[in-house]
């Protein structure tokens, strides 16, 4: 799934995001597209780690959204970047007035 144009995007608002459990640093912009049925957030990766979003929870009174950094084990040679894609997620109903939480996990993958 590929985010939409800003014209087609409908930002989370800060009352509606709780993103106290991510890395000092780490961006929180989150938005819906697709009528309110794709939740996309601004993931953080770096050299030879990639992410992505996994919905963890799903209730009429939030949407859990873990941005997983993957790394390579063992790990190779490098670039030392930081990068900052759209990660999005199907949900199962339009997010309307559910909070969204945001979490980050790192995990290793082998090569």
């Amino acid at each position: 799934m590929q985010p939409k144009p800003e014209n087609e995007r409908t930002p989370v608002a800060e009352g509606s995001l709780d993103s106290s459990a991510l890395p000092k640093g780490y961006p929180t912009k989150v938005w819906t597209q697709d009528d309110g049925t794709a939740l996309v957030a601004t993931g953080q990766e770096g050299g030879c780690s990639k992410v992505h979003a996994e919905v963890a929870e799903q209730t009429p009174q939030l949407v859990k959204l873990v941005l997983v950094e993957e790394t390579p084990e063992p790990p190779g040679i490098c670039t030392m970047d930081l990068r900052y894609p759209p990660v999005a997620v199907r949900l199962d109903a339009p997010l309307d007035a559910r909070k969204v939480v945001l979490e980050q996990r790192d995990v290793k993958v082998p090569r």
